[in-house]
């Protein structure tokens, strides 16, 4: 009987295979996922006391701006208000002025300031120009297909609010202002955009200032 359990072990052996596949190896345990670490808030009251002492002047204490020249910055969404300040710093966007106050600021000001800023009211504003609004408003609604010129309503939206981050507010803003950038975009003098360069360069003034009243009068 031995013997006869010995043949029967010697032979399952001998049937058993020669290799065998590899297991699969057990997963690793997943490791710990870094949690970055969260942005600081901005700072509103800090905001409201730099953008006091440094941008008031010309934007007005609550940002809303007395003077054409100056476009007004009450609502503007903050992440493009910081993003013209460090343009203005780095060179990108060339304004001796604004040049200066932006030197003066570190990222967390900026942030503070725009914050601050972006969370007032913007006045309204108002076309004044008759003649020109209508053509104004197919160009902002529309743009001009036979030029390939694209509606400014597609990035600004059609009440002017533009989209955070991306477009800028253009709503109620003095025309002066925005007439003067359109043009400076289209001979080249303001170069941090190049899709506005590129519309900006398809415009006569004519357009342009239709364009900027018409704007003027959204809300």
């Amino acid at each position: 009987m031995k013997l006869i359990a010995h043949l029967l072990i010697a032979a399952t052996a001998a049937a058993a295979p020669i290799f065998a596949f590899a297991a699969d190896p057990a997963p690793a345990p997943a490791a710990h996922a870094e949690v970055a670490p969260k942005a600081a808030k901005p700072d509103l009251v800090k905001g409201e006391a730099m953008f006091t002492s440094v941008c008031a002047a010309c934007h007005g204490a609550d940002g809303n701006s007395a003077v054409p020249a100056y476009p007004k910055l009450a609502q503007q969404h903050p992440e493009y208000l910081v993003k013209q300040l460090q343009e203005f710093k780095s060179d990108k966007r060339a304004n001796a002025i604004m040049k200066g106050f932006a030197t003066m600021l570190s990222d967390e000001d900026m942030k503070n300031v725009a914050y601050f800023v972006g969370s007032k009211k913007a006045k309204a504003g108002a076309s004044t120009d008759k003649d020109l609004v209508m053509l104004g408003e197919r160009i902002y609604r529309g743009g001009i297909a036979d030029r390939q010129i694209a509606a400014c309503a597609g990035c600004h939206s059609p009440n002017g609010a533009g989209i955070p981050a991306q477009y800028p507010r253009l709503s109620g803003q003095y025309a002066e202002y925005t007439a003067a950038q359109l043009t400076t975009f289209r001979d080249g003098g303001r170069q941090n955009s190049l899709q506005m360069t590129q519309e900006a360069a398809k415009l006569n003034d004519r357009e342009i200032k239709a364009v900027a009243d018409y704007i003027a009068g959204l809300r």
